[in-house]
């Protein structure tokens, strides 16, 4: 197998460690097969779209999901390190409101997957960092949310010194409390 699928703290939400291949020359590894990702996964996914990110220490992108057109996400940082957060958007779930992080970086090169129905956010904590973004479905601007990245009730504790750097439409997300939810 050429990844370790492991469970968080919230159901569908995975750790993927890739086996890496090393010597003197550097590394390779595969970064997706889809055949090898629904063996360790139990998940059949069709993506649709590759997205790839840029971002200097401190910039906080989130937290983002589709209230139509949900988005499944596999996600991993190419440089540097990202603390990425998964929130329960999930009306129905015994999880509803709960989030995981997980620190992601080239070196330890862990990818994440991202259900539908979850919220998706990362800080930037070293220098830069690069970030790539595979997905399930289009975005549709028409239906994108943003849960304000600092609300009391769900609690992220981000590492984070001082204020991130934050989007507009992050800056204005909308407390979890009047957030649009799944059921």
């Amino acid at each position: 197998m050429p990844f370790n699928a492991i469970n968080t703290a919230l159901p569908g939400v995975l750790i993927l460690e890739p086996k890496v291949f090393g010597d003197d020359r550097g590394f390779f590894f595969e970064s997706f097969n889809q055949r090898d990702f629904q063996q360790a996964t139990g998940l059949d996914v069709n993506f649709v779209q590759d997205n790839h990110s840029k971002s200097g220490k401190g910039v906080l992108r989130g937290l983002h999901y589709q209230i139509q057109h949900p988005q499944g996400k596999l996600v991993r940082a190419t440089q540097g390190v990202v603390f990425d957060v998964v929130v329960d958007m999930r009306r129905s779930s015994p999880h509803f409101g709960k989030w995981v992080g997980v620190e992601l970086s080239a070196e330890n090169k862990r990818q994440l997957w991202v259900p539908p129905g979850y919220a998706h956010g990362f800080v930037v904590t070293s220098d830069t960092a690069e970030f790539l973004y595979k997905t399930t479905d289009y975005w549709y601007p028409e239906y994108e949310r943003s849960l304000l990245w600092c609300d009391a009730t769900v609690g992220v504790q981000w590492p984070l010194d001082g204020e991130p750097k934050l989007a507009a439409k992050d800056a204005a997300g909308k407390v979890f409390a009047e957030a649009d939810a799944f059921e």
